[in-house]
């Protein structure tokens, strides 16, 4: 079942976190106050734990790939609730669902354990 490789997935992260952090303004719900903070935390959130994972696109490699995967998992789902959680699912909800359950689904078909190179150096982007 597990069949993305880590260095694709820790790309998908970086673009993911991206997404999520201008997402308000790509969908324009910029002025609903709480949608916006919780889409921006949540995205510079997973760039934060994304360049301190131990797999091939990671900077500082201190967290193991499978907690990195279940952070996404708890994380996603924490995400994609939060419209009703934070009561702003009557102005947006769509967004923060889709994105919520594009990172659990993504814990749940990665691959647990990143090339041995990964394993022991940090940012092989190259190799």
């Amino acid at each position: 079942m597990r069949f993305l490789p880590t260095r694709l997935h820790g790309i998908i992260d970086y673009l993911w976190g991206a997404a999520l952090t201008a997402s308000p303004w790509l969908f324009g719900f910029a002025d609903v106050t709480a949608a916006k903070w919780v889409a921006i935390v949540f995205g510079l959130g997973a760039i934060l734990y994304s360049l301190v994972t131990r797999y091939e696109v990671g900077f500082l490699p201190l967290l193991p790939m499978p907690l990195h995967l279940g952070l996404d998992g708890v994380a996603g789902f924490i995400l994609a609730i939060t419209p009703w959680g934070f009561g702003f699912a009557e102005q947006v909800y769509l967004p923060h669902v889709a994105f919520g359950l594009f990172s659990v689904a993504a814990s749940l078909v990665t691959r647990t354990e990143p090339t041995r190179a990964a394993a022991v150096s940090s940012f092989n982007v190259g190799s």
